[in-house]
Parts: structure tokens; sequence; C-alpha cells
């Protein structure tokens, strides 16, 4: 029987783990750093809040991280099983037919639209639109739009459309970007992870075996073949290896376990296995953080969402000749919480009597086509450090710029005469700094975060191959957004787990 070991019951982990062991000639151990008991903290179910975001949550890694120079965050990525689709907003939003012909430009045909859309059919139970050419009714991920009916989100929507943008009824099918409800899979307020969506019938199988609070630390390899895992419990022997540990967790352990770039491993008195240029030009999307003061009280306890809409559109800011066009998918986007700030991270409201200028709400506008590129390297040796994170936020002129459109069109949708029935002005933003390119750059700056959509520290075409196989090495894989070229235009919580389910293919089928 061949035994395969699953690092991570993330996102791409957990569909690849039920996936691997539908074969009952192979067996499939999965080794996750969190819990991965069936038993779901309530918090990680209520898809109306992000709780488990907040730093100090067990279900979160929480690392440390420069988004720019002097700009300290803490990258919240899950720690439990379901991994981030546990922990985040529940988008589900699916890559645009442009962003894999970006992918299929680096890995080959097989990450093209053409090929990935039967996949990405299969994996959904779309409950808004059913069976058809573009969607599913029959994978195990649940897909609904949010209701409309918030107030802030009727008028978010009206006045962007006041502002000369399209409605984009979905945003899961191709076509020009717009505003629109968020696909989700958020099903009566229940946030269904993977961990919910693939493992709860499959953990049955007596070929597929989880270990949780269990740290991978190091592959353990014999010349140039992965041959097990170390972790904090012992080594476990295996015939194939796939890292499914997230984009951080992923290049950690490719980079302690001696493949990575040369140069700095040697620096580290770490062996080397392979030299491949593992964490050297991720992208993410940056996003700034628009505070605004509701006229009224708009959340209630009863929407059982945080996120409902969002307005995808091209900036209009150009890069030099030959850099992608995203005339077609848009490169920013805004996104309308519709909960406030406090609720999002509490799970409750504040006293309305102790909010004298209206309930803190925000707009999150999100660099979605980032010129900029960050570094992962190891801080130290020991598996056990976490490794130095620098996203080079902000360096690239273009992106301010970008940035600038977003937060000057996210203001005007603001002031638009259709969401003034609920906006009574912004917290921190004046008429002076948006016209001002200096001062709302420092501006941005003073806002800046990231989206959490980290990809591309072990790209196909020059670390991995189209199956998510080590280049130089035998053994061993990577499963997760580390293998994207390039991060998609849209959050890549459907792709992650369009990566399970394509390298579990991949393998079954001997590729």
């Amino acid at each position: 029987m061949t035994k395969t070991i699953v690092i991570g019951a993330g996102a791409a982990g957990a569909p690849l783990a039920a996936r691997l062991s539908e074969d009952r000639d192979r067996e499939v151990l999965v080794i996750e750093a969190g819990s991965v008991s069936a038993d779901v903290p309530p918090e990680l179910l209520d898809a109306s809040t992000v709780q488990a975001a907040a730093p100090g949550h067990p279900a979160n890694w929480a690392y440390p991280a420069d988004l720019a120079p002097g700009v300290p965050y803490l990258v919240a990525r899950g720690r439990v099983l379901g991994g981030s689709s546990t922990i985040n907003g529940g988008g589900f939003v699916r890559p645009r037919p442009e962003d894999c012909a970006a992918w299929a430009a680096a890995a080959g045909p097989a990450w093209s639209y053409e090929a990935l859309l039967p996949v990405m059919r299969a994996l959904e139970r779309d409950l808004d639109f059913g069976a058809g050419p573009v969607h599913g009714d029959a994978g195990p991920i649940p897909v609904r739009r949010p209701a409309q009916d918030n107030p802030a989100a009727r008028a978010f929507a009206a006045a962007a459309l006041e502002c000369g943008f399209r409605l984009e009824h979905d945003k899961n099918a191709p076509g020009m970007p717009g505003v629109g409800p968020i696909p989700s899979n958020i099903v009566d307020g229940v946030r269904v992870n993977t961990g919910l969506a693939y493992l709860a019938e499959a953990r049955g199988r007596p070929n597929l075996r989880l270990i949780g609070d269990t740290q991978a630390q190091r592959i353990v390899f014999q010349c140039t073949r992965a041959i097990g895992v170390e972790t904090s419990d012992g080594v476990h022997v295996a015939d194939e290896i796939v890292l499914c540990a997230g984009s951080i967790g992923s290049t950690q352990l490719l980079l302690a376990s001696g493949i990575g770039p040369r140069a700095d491993l040697e620096a580290l008195g770490i062996p080397l296995v392979a030299d491949l240029p593992v964490g050297q030009a991720f992208s993410d999307h940056p996003h700034v953080t628009l505070p605004w003061r509701a006229a009224r009280r708009l959340g209630t306890a009863s929407e059982r969402f945080a996120f409902s809409t969002a307005l995808n559109f091209f900036s209009g800011v150009r890069a030099e000749a030959g850099a992608r066009d995203f005339t077609s998918t848009g490169d920013l986007e805004i996104l309308l919480a519709v909960k406030p700030i406090d609720y999002l991270l509490s799970g409750a409201f504040a006293d309305s009597t102790a909010q004298p200028e209206g309930e803190p709400f925000q707009l999150i506008i999100s660099l979605q086509g980032p010129e900029g590129r960050g570094r992962i390297t190891l801080a130290s040796a020991d598996p056990l450090t976490p490794p130095r994170i620098e996203y080079r936020y902000l360096e690239s002129a273009v992106d301010r710029a970008r940035l600038r459109v977003g937060v000057r069109t996210a203001a005007a949708v603001l002031r638009a005469d259709a969401f003034a029935s609920v906006f009574a002005g912004f917290r921190d933003l004046d008429d002076r700094t948006l016209a001002d390119d200096a001062l709302l750059d420092a501006w941005i700056r003073a806002h800046l975060g990231t989206a959490l959509h980290l990809s591309g520290t072990a790209p196909m075409g020059t670390v991995t191959d189209a199956a998510g196989r080590v280049r130089d090495v035998q053994g061993l894989r990577v499963a997760d957004t580390s293998i994207l070229p390039v991060v998609p235009t849209r959050g890549p919580s459907a792709s992650a787990v369009l990566i399970g389910e394509v390298v579990a293919r991949a393998i079954r089928s001997g590729g």
C-alpha cells in the first residue's frame, strides 16, 4: 500500500487528503499543527465575525512580518482543521480566466481556465445558480451569495452604480468586473470550512488518519529523495510527502529542509538539498482600511455574515509595456463590511450610547493587481523560529498610484447621493489629504494592511511543476497557494481548494 503524508489540513490540505483517501490502496496521514477535533468552537463557525484572526487566538499562527520598513504586522493564518478557511471572512471567489492564463503561461495548459472549469464545477454546490455550464450543484463546498437587504449593502451598490460602475451579478462567472454580492462558503451564518466540507465523513475511512497539535519541522531526505517528516512527536516515513501548510508554513519547511537559495541556506549552516528560488518573489494584495461613521445603527446580530458586497474595477493606471493588463479583471477591490469594526473581532455590538459619533464601519480597499513582490527567508536554522516575512509594499510607484485611485474612488462612493442616508462622515480622512498625492500616500501608509492572500513562494515553473512536484528532488510536492506564479485578482480561498483538488487528481493518475 502506498503511503502519503499530507502536512497541513487547511484550505488545500483537507481536500487533497479527502480525495487521496478515496483510493483504498493508499494510506494517507495528515499532520496538522493545530486541533483536528470535529467539535468546532462556536466563534470559528460564526461567519459574522473574524474573531480568530485576532492575535492570541489558538487557531491563529499570527506570524510577525513587515508590510513596509517600519510597518510591523501580525499575519493571521489558520492553525486548525480547515486552516485559514476556518478563520477568514468566508469569501469563496474563483480565479478569473485571465488569472488562469497567467498560471498556464508558467505551468502549461493544465492550469488554463478551460482545463480548470470542470474541477471548479465539481468542487462546489452552488445554492444560488445550481448546475449549469459554469456552476456545479453536487460538490462538497456550498456556495451562497449573501442577501443584499442590509441598508449599507443596498446603499453601497446604488452608490457604485451612481459613480458609473456596472452590476456584477455573479463574481464566479467570466465577465467584466463590477459591484455585486460576494460568493461565500457560508450557509445560515455558518462558515463551512474545508474540514467540515471534505473531512467530516472522510475521516471515518480506515486508510485516513489525522494527527493534530503536531508541528512538522523538517523533511527527511535520503540523498535527494524525501522519505519522511520530522515532527514535534517524532519522525513519520512515507512514499510521498505533500506540503499543504500554506504559503508561509510550506516555505519555511522547504527552507529548513535545505530547499532554497544556496547562499541563504549556507549562511545558516543548513545542508543544501536543492538550490531553488523558494520565497524570493511572492505576491499578495496590499489593502487600506477607510474608516467611516454610520448615520444610524446598521448591523444586527440576525445578519450572520460580515462581508456582503464588493466593487471590483480597473484603476486605469497602466504599468510599463509588457505588464499584465487588468482592464477585464480589475486591479482594485472595495469590500464593504456590514458589521462595525469592534463586532468583527469580538462578536459583540458596542453600546450605542458609547458611540456618540456613530458606529465605526470600514471599507477595505485592496490592490488586486500588485506590481511589488515580497520575500520570505529564514531568521534562524531552528525550525521553530518564525521566518522573516518582508512584504515590501508601496515600493512600486504603480502600486502607490493604483492605491490612491482606490481610496479616492471609495471616498466618492461613500459621498454619493445614494449613500447619504447611512453615511455620517469619514473618521480621519479630509479633502486636503484626498487632493494631495504626497499626503494621501502618507495616509495610505498609516492605514496599510494586507488581505492575507500570500502566493507564489514556490511557484510553478521555477520551484514546482504543474503537478506540484518540487524540482530536483523526488517524493515531495507542494499543494497550496505557494505554487501559484502570481496571486489571483480575487481572494484565493477558492483557488486554494482548487489546488488541493488538482494536485490530488495528478497524484492519483500517476502524474
